[in-house]
């Protein structure tokens, strides 16, 4: 019997993750449309099925269409996220959308007599990021797992259907890897014969045979992905044949074109630096618009507060730059292919087709821009690293000889700055916002006698029914008038920040708790985050108008090095994954500015994002007082950015991913 496994792509985020797992459990294993007939499943050798997760619902007009004989093929199948409710709705059960909604880690009772649990204990530790449930199981099938009031898993074992609201692909699934292995090995009786070629010897190849006798031209940041990309293109077609350049976009880190050149000057690699901050602030380019299908032009780059214009303007004034290059470095452009260190996060992320046929957009990221996939399909673009995620390229990097301080230092977006300086030019306040900001205050004083009957029951079904842990909080709490992006039931969303703060040391234990059970029960919230300081009461409904240019990126470069000073200094960098340090345009006390300055119009404040993932797909915080963030470090960078002029205040962000993203736009 053949061992195949065909991931029917419903559009998950995480579809490729699914892949990257099963494979590394020595299992072939493709992703293919969820529409593919059962028929061609069959001709083309699969004996088993995983069916993803994705932002469709299967009660909408255009819920993703599939093959009816799919669960009846005598194949087994396991179902995940929006993949359990289409099994469950297909044989009758009823999908529902309840008032709670999950996205991020949460402990679930399982039933350990079912096959697909063997060997685990009965409370688990999963991803769930859904909006719709499981209502009624259909005939046939039985609950396996609970998380509160929420089916989280079911299966009919005679027909070897089995389903989970959950992820266990992911690295917030604690035994996910157990649940595809008892899948894969106990229930498909598979054996695990199948070896892929070396990661190195297959990108190798790759490389040699789209390139041909052509030059290579990488676009190096500097970063981890850029620069195993171009050790990989010397190793691969000697170092004459690649040219290095790279591009200060005005959007750098503190010094980082300079250390750049010392970084890769050490590896023998001639780097050229092209200094390009007045293509970008002066940028602009062509978008569709989503709801009317036509096409516009953007502003100028330095006028613009749009996070996808941002990213879009960003990615293709880099590519206009390259081809600009390419001629004054007198390369024919007919024989010089451009080659980018584009992940697999990247291209998903970004509902790229080469990841997923019906992933819902979450950023555009710069590397994967409607003019990078014109490039794409003429076949000018070179992305050996496109299969990869960014703990298997340190691990290439390793391999390819690469110093360690260089392949494991802190990941920084290729736009840089440019996406780490939240713009806007009005505040953002729907109709909503002061009903979601008094429910966030009712949650942080919560008490079992004065709270509303119906926010006890919303917060009991969220957080479950013994709500102590939450109780005499003495936090404020108060939502704040800008965007944020988030991902929540594997879709984008751009949803207020809350802001918790407090008169008392921080309980970090508690406020963990808060960033947790927050997004759940406030659904048009996607951030969670601690205000150092004084308590902040709220409302506020005011901004500082903030476009990227030059003041408020100098702003934030001198907050991003204070933070990075001290995550080197106290060797941190490897232990957390990454730290963006953000500018967000909140002016705290607007009231003590006007007493102490003169000039308010340039206040913003500062957020500090620790990130621990492996496979940055999922992660969560660093909790203050652990090994990754001692309090006396946090309490130090607190203490140097509040030194920068023009910073108001300086905030730790509190929320996993999902429901946030990692950068903030």
């Amino acid at each position: 019997m053949s061992e195949k496994v065909a991931i029917l792509d419903a559009g998950a985020q995480y579809g490729k993750v699914i892949d990257r797992r099963i494979r590394e459990m020595k299992v072939f294993s493709e992703i293919v449309p969820l529409g593919t007939s059962i028929e061609k499943l069959k001709a083309d050798g699969y004996t088993s099925i995983v069916i993803s997760g994705g932002p469709g619902s299967c009660n909408a007009e255009d819920a993703p269409a599939y093959d009816s004989g799919l669960f009846d093929a005598g194949i087994p199948v396991l179902g995940i996220c929006y993949g359990m409710q289409m099994m469950n709705f297909h044989y009758g059960g009823t999908i529902e959308k309840k008032d709670q909604r999950e996205d991020g880690q949460e402990e679930i009772i399982i039933k350990t007599d079912s096959r697909l649990f063997d060997g685990l204990t009965e409370k688990q530790d999963v991803l769930l990021t859904h909006g719709d449930s499981a209502g009624t199981v259909a005939t046939g099938f039985r609950t396996i797992a609970t998380s509160g009031p929420i089916i989280a898993a079911i299966e009919n074992a005679d027909k070897n259907l089995f389903g989970v609201q959950f992820h266990p692909e992911v690295d917030l699934s604690t035994n996910g890897k157990v649940v595809l292995s008892n899948f894969l090995f106990k229930i498909c009786n598979f054996k695990g014969t199948f070896t892929p070629k070396s990661r190195e010897e297959h990108c190798i190849d790759t490389i040699k045979k789209q390139v041909g006798d052509g030059k290579v031209l990488c676009l190096v940041s500097g970063g981890v992905d850029s620069t195993v990309c171009t050790a990989l293109l010397s190793k691969a077609l000697g170092a004459e044949r690649v040219v290095a350049a790279h591009i200060d976009n005005g959007f750098m880190r503190q010094d980082e074109s300079k250390n750049v050149g010392i970084a890769l000057g050490s590896l023998g690699v001639k780097l050229k630096v092209f200094d390009c901050t007045d293509d970008f602030l002066n940028g602009k380019t062509e978008c569709t618009d989503k709801k009317t299908n036509t096409r516009y032009t953007t502003k100028k780059l330095m006028d613009t507060t749009a996070p996808e214009e941002k990213r879009r303007i960003i990615g293709d004034t880099f590519m206009r730059v390259a081809e600009r290059i390419t001629k004054e470095l007198h390369l024919d452009p007919k024989e010089t292919y451009l080659a980018q260190g584009t992940l697999r996060p990247d291209l998903i992320e970004s509902a790229s087709s080469l990841a997923s046929s019906k992933a819902d957009a979450i950023k555009t990221h710069h590397n994967d821009t409607e003019l990078v996939r014109e490039l794409r399909k003429a076949g000018r673009v070179i992305e050996p690293l496109m299969d990869y995620h960014k703990d298997e390229v340190r691990e290439l990097g390793m391999s390819l000889g690469l110093p360690k301080e260089l392949v494991m230092r802190q990941p920084f977006p290729g736009p840089g700055l440019g996406v780490r300086l939240i713009c806007a030019e009005e505040p953002f306040v729907c109709d909503n916002f002061d009903s979601t900001d008094a429910l966030v205050k009712q949650l942080v004083s919560l008490d079992s006698s004065s709270t509303p009957a119906d926010v006890l029951d919303r917060t009991k079904k969220a957080f479950g029914p013994d709500l102590t842990p939450l109780f005499n909080s003495k936090l404020s709490a108060t939502i704040l008038p800008f965007k944020t992006v988030g991902v929540q039931g594997d879709g984008r969303t751009y949803s207020y920040l809350c802001a918790l703060s407090s008169a008392e040391k921080p309980n970090w234990s508690q406020l963990m708790l808060f960033a947790r059970l927050i997004p759940k029960v406030c659904h048009a919230i996607n951030r969670v985050c601690f205000v150092f300081g004084k308590p902040v009461e709220g409302p506020i409904k005011e901004i500082t108008t903030t476009l990227p240019r030059k003041e408020a990126l100098d702003q934030l470069r001198a907050a991003d090095a204070a933070v990075n000073d001290l995550l080197i200094k106290h060797d941190l960098t490897t232990i957390l994954s990454q730290v963006p340090v953000v500018s967000f345009p909140i002016n705290f006390d607007p009231q003590t500015t006007q007493t102490k300055r003169p000039k308010v119009d340039d206040i913003r404040s500062i957020a500090i994002r620790t990130f621990i993932t492996n496979d940055f797909m999922t992660g969560v915080p660093a909790v203050p007082g652990n090994k990754e963030m001692p309090e006396e470090v946090l309490n130090a960078m607190v203490e140097a950015v509040q030194k920068v002029p023009g910073v108001s205040r300086c905030v730790y962000d509190l929320t996993s991913k999902p429901p946030g993203t990692t950068e903030w736009e």
